[in-house]
């Protein structure tokens, strides 16, 4: 069955139908889906039935998947398969989260970013499965990183080309209100370092590659960085490039490209609804180039 694509936004994001995952996809659908990643950036496909192992096997057929840090925690985890990262609000044994630490973490999800973009060696698709959906919020915000980059002025365009943004975890969970990281958590999660601009390797459009989780531009003052950080994701996520997903139903799969999107989980009532969303993360198999 051929893929129907529907378009949900002027500039990016579509849901698609025709796709059974009750099986391995064939070759030319998993082609198929990844053209269609390069063309709209972010791709809804609803009703999938997938679980936790199909889940991880279809993710495994867009690259290598990232496993789930302990991030210096000794925690019990919630699934058997440790490319799942666990996006919800339940503990081990699948209670709401009463570790105020932990929950503090998970509200970092709430600022705009970009999955993976701590590590040197960054994300592409981000793929999150709904397994549990709250009565009333929880929805995802995805904007658009190609038409923010485009809709900069010529000269700001000029001014960021050639600079060089650090990326910190804990930069993004305290902005949020996390307390200061233990050791152990720095260790776990060093910064890494990026250019702003990036030319994504698909689709050969320049995308602006920033998130909340970076801190500073290096070799400028931290806070004339840190400003023009904050004026860039103001100008991304003003509302023409940004798309407001509603999702539906247990099985509802999105699936996203950190190289040129930016996204961010939107309120919902966490200590008295449940949200059960279970990611996976591929790597980017090119590994980012200077601009040419």
């Amino acid at each position: 069955m051929a893929l129907t694509i529907r378009p949900l936004h002027p500039t990016f994001v579509a849901e698609i139908a025709g796709v059974d995952f009750v099986r391995p996809l064939e070759q030319h659908t998993v082609s198929e889906i990844v053209a269609a990643m390069d063309a709209y950036s972010v791709c809804v496909f609803r009703r999938t039935g997938l679980t936790d192992s199909s889940h991880v096997a279809f993710s495994r057929q867009l690259g290598v998947l990232e496993h789930a840090p302990s991030l210096g925690a000794k925690r019990i985890p919630r699934f058997d398969h440790p490319e799942l990262f666990d996006a919800g609000n339940l503990d081990a044994q699948g209670s709401l989260i009463q570790d105020g630490r932990r929950r503090l973490y998970n509200l970092g999800n709430a600022l705009w970013h970009t999955d993976s973009s701590f590590n040197e060696h960054r994300a592409a698709y981000s793929l999150l499965l709904a397994h549990e959906i709250p009565p009333a919020g929880g929805d995802t915000e995805f904007a658009d990183m190609y038409a923010a980059y485009e809709s900069l002025p010529a000269a700001l365009q000029s001014d960021i080309e050639d600079l060089v943004a650090e990326h910190w975890l804990w930069h993004s969970r305290m902005l949020a209100g996390y307390p200061e990281p233990t050791q152990a958590e720095r260790e776990a999660k060093p910064p890494a370092r990026h250019k702003l601009v990036q030319i994504h390797p698909g689709s050969r459009r320049k995308s602006l590659y920033i998130a909340a989780h970076a801190s500073h531009i290096v070799g400028r003052p931290a806070d004339e960085g840190l400003a023009l950080i904050t004026k860039l994701i103001e100008l991304a996520t003003r509302p023409q490039f940004v798309y407001r997903l509603k999702w539906q139903d247990p099985g509802d799969l999105v699936i996203w490209d950190n190289r040129c999107t930016m996204h961010r989980a939107t309120p919902f009532e966490d200590t008295v609804h449940r949200r059960d969303m279970r990611r996976t993360t591929v790597y980017d198999p090119v590994a980012s180039q200077p601009l040419s």
